[in-house]
């Protein structure tokens, strides 16, 4: 029998340990708490905001008479219902589900990556979701035919979702043949984006005005095209992969002490990082093929979120989400009221705010968090 002993001053630390763990861990669970009910308030304000003013009364009425139908709650305007129920929740719902999406895989890419600049865009995602967008405007063409188009209008979506998956199979097989190492995923990823960027020029070149002007604005990044419809497809997804990903949050933390610490630890680098790297690909495709390009969102919020809940994977992915969630309906409600009723495409917005922000963060932030 091998005896142990453990002095009294060991079991204290051990103990002090344990109450600062628990506390941290209380403290990043309320930051949680905190972002979703402040994405909720921004939710009711975003919908009652508008060219058609609505008090968030009667927002609030609205969605809990559709609730529960049965309850009877003060009158409702048919104007009110309409523009809240058809115009502006599903675009509510889809910003969100967007915010979260990008967000949430911009944190998984530049976990599993090891680098903090590595978002959906840096690996070349949206230039392969460009190019399937430009041939679907400007060709009129899906790759897979039109007998596997369920209407017109989804032919830039569907377009835009393969290219973009196809983007980081193809990444991610130049990274195995030359050995699946964070650096050559990088610039594989930067080398197909400037190949894809190069198509999406000639496609603007050779296309006509009224297409050449769709193409312009799709790329813009906007979300125009929101509907109940559009909501149903991509909820599913962007809830079920952020899940996933929450399932390897672990194995994440470990891969970030380094891949012979990660292997040391029973993790298959090789696996996490392709199965990972897939899922936020799935993600941010399904999510890029309805708003087009929205940038900054997957870089600035989890650098946001890194700042204020530290790396812990279990808490930096959803935190992320949540952030990103916030950051594009603020953004998006803003381009719906400045300048109304003219719309300005949030991409735009996103890039002129996210910009400075991110460079303020970096010059603010004396600790290194890399």
């Amino acid at each position: 029998m091998l005896n142990v002993h453990v002095s009294t001053e060991e079991i204290d630390g051990i103990a002090e340990l344990e109450e600062v763990y628990h506390h941290s861990t209380k403290r990043k669970l309320i930051f949680l708490g905190i972002l979703f009910v402040l994405l909720t308030i921004i939710a009711l304000v975003a919908t009652a905001t508008g060219v058609a003013g609505i008090s968030v009364s009667d927002v609030v009425r609205v969605i809990v008479s559709r609730i529960i139908p049965g309850l009877h709650l003060a009158t409702i305007s048919d104007l009110a219902e309409t523009v809240v129920m058809e115009l502006r929740l599903p675009r509510i719902f889809l910003a969100m589900l967007a915010g979260l999406s990008l967000a949430g895989a911009g944190a998984v890419m530049q976990g599993v990556l090891r680098n903090p600049l590595v978002s959906p865009f840096t690996l070349g995602l949206s230039a392969g979701a460009s190019l399937g967008a430009a041939i679907a405007i400007v060709l009129g063409t899906s790759v897979l035919g039109s007998a596997f188009i369920v209407a017109g209008k989804y032919l830039i979506v569907v377009n835009s979702f393969i290219f973009g998956s196809i983007t980081m199979l193809l990444i991610y097989g130049i990274a195995k043949i030359k050995g699946a190492v964070p650096e050559t995923l990088i610039l594989a990823g930067v080398a197909l984006g400037y190949l894809f960027q190069a198509g999406v020029s000639a496609l603007k070149y050779f296309s006509e005005n009224e297409a050449l002007k769709d193409l312009v604005v799709w790329l813009m990044g906007g979300l125009w095209g929101a509907s109940w419809n559009t909501v149903i497809i991509l909820a599913p997804i962007v809830i079920i992969c952020l899940v996933l990903l929450e399932r390897y949050s672990w194995d994440l933390n470990a891969l970030g002490s380094g891949e012979e610490v990660a292997m040391s630890l029973g993790v298959n680098v090789d696996r996490l990082r392709l199965t990972t790297l897939m899922l936020a690909t799935l993600m941010a495709s399904s999510t890029i093929a309805f708003t087009g390009i929205i940038g900054f969102i997957g870089l600035v919020a989890p650098h946001v979120c890194r700042f204020l809940v530290g790396s812990d994977n279990r808490f930096l992915i959803p935190g992320a989400a949540l952030m990103g969630a916030v950051l594009l309906l603020l953004a998006d409600t803003l381009a719906r009221v400045v300048l109304a009723p003219v719309e300005i495409p949030v991409g735009i917005l996103t890039s002129l705010i996210g910009a400075p922000f991110f460079l303020f963060l970096l010059l603010k932030k004396k600790q290194q968090l890399w």
